[in-house]
């Protein structure tokens, strides 16, 4: 059970990142646009801070500092999730990839999700 546990933050962690270089990578496109600048550099922040928070929870000191690396992760992938929207619906040409990009912002959140509430006891 333990080693399971581990093989799947190990995991969690390498979607994050693959994440985090797709979304980079994305906003190089986004840029083409200079209307879409600002979306692109929010999208980048709120896209990297998840996985930034993820990893930093390492380090906590406390189980509740753990768990608030976490909320502030959730936060960010569901302002990942809205930037996301409001680049699907304002450049057509960029939808299908969006589509794509925003279906993995909301698995990951779910997972972040039902982790934090593992953590505050209420799954």
């Amino acid at each position: 059970m333990q080693n399971e546990n581990l093989k799947f933050k190990v995991e969690f962690n390498k979607r994050l990142i693959v994440f985090s270089l797709k979304i980079i990578k994305f906003c190089q496109k986004i840029r083409e646009n200079r209307n879409l600048w600002a979306l692109a550099d929010q999208l980048i922040r709120s896209a990297t801070s998840i996985g930034a928070n993820v990893i930093e929870a390492k380090a906590s000191s406390s189980k509740l500092d753990y768990l608030k690396f976490f909320q502030i992760s959730l936060k960010s992938a569901n302002e990942t999730k809205y930037w996301l929207i409001l680049i699907r619906e304002s450049e057509k040409s960029l939808k299908e990839e969006s589509e794509r990009l925003l279906k993995e912002a909301d698995e990951i959140a779910k997972i972040i999700g039902a982790g934090v509430l593992t953590m505050k006891g209420r799954r």
